[in-house]
């Protein structure tokens, strides 16, 4: 074993080492300071899901494997955005690296540098980036932490209920209703590699209707060896009114701005320069309740970004004594029109279908080679079926219909059983098959550097030959509640085949992309929540993956690693402190912007510990966060490292 190796073998040993101490410690003063738990410090009603099916369903009645990510969960976690916070949820991987515009999260394999196979969703707007070829990494920094209500992750495909984008997952981040954030709300982050983050929040309002705008600003310095430092700004306004009784009517405007540091020292056709990411959406929901077994819902929205990205590049290797600028500049936008209409027709049958039409418009000159923009139309028809069989059966059957302007028609169902085999006891079982068609740059991408006249080289030259991929999913599932020792379990057995997997080719020039192999993504993945005294909590996930793709290895998922860990302690303490500790242990998986050979693994414990303050009617909390207590990893890139960070929370709250 070679001195890093050793290194980094000590390095855990005294993290587990001071994990172990500090639990038992927390332990011993819980038990002193606490009174004699019972069974019913565990019960808890089974929270509600408003994601997966578009049914309002408790979490064992949903069409598939669901982790949620609840407002204490996210305070509690030390995180700074919604990238970092998934990594508690089985089978995620993290970048949080801004070489891609923003952190980035995958999910069962990190194949490329954007995340482009999961959907997004916003307060049920979708929030992936058309201009990055579907990524959801700048759409995870569009609110800020303080304002979200919970996160439901849904593991698995649902193209049945959000088409293309959805092919293997769907993270939905649903945001507080204005009349809980009513006052003034304050936070200030302060520490380490540059942290300074701040946000400010004002709410009003009265029984007609309530506000809330929120400001604020994440900042750091960046991974060590990249070209930091890295600044999200964002304004949000929300609005919740009721025009009249049984009528919801909701508003939502927000702008984004991400101003990050890419490249890399020495090369000439990727040095470090900045970079400027602009978004801006407008939203609006409006619903009405016909009766209490039926409501309808609208809902319209616009976004729009710009991306700023260029740098010189000197053309005396071409005999010019001149300077030619390289540029990924463009802008992008869609319009979104859905029509949602819900009925109960029974007690056994609950009913939800709808439309939509979305329009996608990109333009670019950089990667087109042309100023006229491209259009691609979604026009879906979707429905799920809530049936309950029997008493202790309960079937969804969903699908949605899609028609693109570029590509054709597609039919994504979904078939899936749940079967309470006892009280708190659901097994769950079904299949789904799931489309994600290839992005406009896929599709026409032409990029190429022309100067005066003079072609001097052709980076992309899309041929248009490639065509939708597809994911056929098995999944067995089991959901159980054990509230006589707090104790719940949530277990998927999964295998998603896919076929015509698109790449592009690198080994040729100019690249294109192409439907290039099938290949099967299979495992399973669990998460346990304990509460094992009172004011404790555990949290364990732990995924195994394995992927037969030809590019990473027959029979070694390097595109993920092999085995995934994550371990998250919470304990509240007396005089109002709180304990966290997580820890993660990733296995080799390829980096997301490396090559074949960048293989690494990675561990990382941080740690939290706050205090609750009160003054009257206000109320606040200080806490100092510690990422990365052990060794630093590589992060993106093998030139990049997470070092550990350390940074002061300061919350205010009127």
């Amino acid at each position: 074993m070679n001195s890093s190796k050793n290194d980094r073998c000590k390095a855990c040993g005294r993290v587990s080492a001071l994990t172990l101490g500090v639990l038992l410690a927390s332990r011993v003063v819980c038990a002193q300071a606490s009174d004699p738990v019972s069974e019913k410090d565990f019960l808890a009603e089974m929270p509600m899901v408003l994601s997966v099916s578009r049914l309002s369903q408790r979490l064992d009645e949903t069409p598939g494997a669901v982790t949620l990510i609840d407002r204490e969960l996210i305070r509690r976690s030390g995180a700074r955005d919604v990238a970092d916070l998934l990594r508690l949820v089985p089978g995620f991987q993290v970048s949080n690296a801004f070489e891609s515009v923003a952190p980035l999260v995958s999910y069962h394999g990190a194949f490329d540098s954007y995340s482009n196979r999961l959907e997004l969703l916003i307060d049920g707007r979708s929030a992936y980036s058309p201009y990055f070829i579907g990524s959801i990494g700048p759409g995870l920094q569009t609110v800020a932490l303080e304002d979200i209500e919970r996160i439901e992750v849904l593991r698995g495909s649902n193209s049945a209920a959000y088409g293309a984008r959805a092919i293997l997952g769907v993270i939905n981040i649903v945001t507080r209703h204005t009349a809980d954030t009513l006052g003034g709300q304050g936070t200030l982050v302060v520490g380490e590699n540059g942290v300074r983050d701040v946000q400010a929040r004002i709410g009003w309002g009265d029984t007609g209707g309530t506000f809330r705008l929120t400001a604020s600003r994440r900042a750091d310095d960046g991974l060590d060896g990249a070209n930091g430092a890295n600044q999200v700004r964002r304004v949000n306004l929300r609005e919740d009114i009721t025009p009249a009784p049984g009528d919801e009517l909701q508003v939502r405007l927000g702008v984004l701005s991400i101003d990050a540091g890419k490249g890399f020292a020495g090369l000439v056709d990727n040095p470090p320069r900045p970079s400027v990411f602009d978004s801006a959406y407008a939203q609006i929901d409006y619903r009405r309740s016909l009766s209490a077994d039926e409501d309808v819902a609208f809902r319209l929205s616009h976004s729009q970004e710009s991306y700023t990205d260029e740098f010189p590049y000197s053309l005396q290797r071409f005999k010019f004594n001149d300077v030619y600028m390289v540029r990924g500049t463009g802008q992008a936008s869609s319009d979104v029109l859905t029509l949602q209409h819900t009925l109960r027709h029974s007690d056994s049958t609950r009913l939800v279908w709808g439309g939509e039409f979305r329009s996608e418009r990109i333009q670019s000159s950089a990667l087109y080679n042309t100023d006229s923009p491209w259009v691609t139309d979604f026009t879906r028809l979707f429905g799920n079926l809530e049936w309950r069989i029997a008493a202790n059966w309960q079937l969804n059957a969903g699908a949605m219909a899609e028609h693109s302007s570029v590509t054709g028609d597609t039919v994504s169902p979904r078939l899936m059983a749940n079967w309470q085999v006892a009280p708190g006891q659901t097994l769950r079982l079904g299949v789904s098959n799931a489309f994600r068609p290839p992005s406009t740059f896929e599709k026409f991408g032409n990029l190429r550097y022309v100067w005066n006249g003079h072609l001097f080289g052709i980076n992309t030259l899309a041929s248009g030959q490639v065509q939708a991929e597809t994911v056929q999913s098995k999944e067995l599932g089991y959901l159980g509640e054990f509230p006589g020792v707090g104790l719940s379990v949530d277990m998927r057995l999964f295998h998603e085949q896919i076929n015509g997997f698109i790449r592009q080719q690198n080994n040729v020039s100019p690249k294109d992309y192409i439907n290039d192999e099938n290949f099967a993504i299979q495992g399973l993945e669990y998460q346990l929540k304990w509460r094992p005294w009172q004011g404790g909590q555990v949290m364990f996930n732990q995924t195994y993956t394995d992927i037969g793709s030809k590019v990473y290895g027959v029979g070694t998922a390097y595109a993920a690693p092999r085995l995934a860990s994550t371990l998250a302690y919470f304990q509240k303490l007396p005089h109002d402190l709180d304990l966290t500790l997580m820890h993660q242990d990733n296995g080799t998986a390829t980096l997301t912007g490396g090559g074949l050979g960048d293989r690494m693994a990675m561990t990382r414990t941080d740690l939290r510990l706050a205090k609750a303050m009160r003054w009257g009617t206000r109320r606040g909390e200080v806490a100092l966060v510690i990422q990365n207590l052990g060794l630093s990893y590589a992060d993106f890139s093998p030139l990049f490292q997470f070092r550990r960070q350390a940074f002061v929370t300061l919350r205010l709250e009127d």
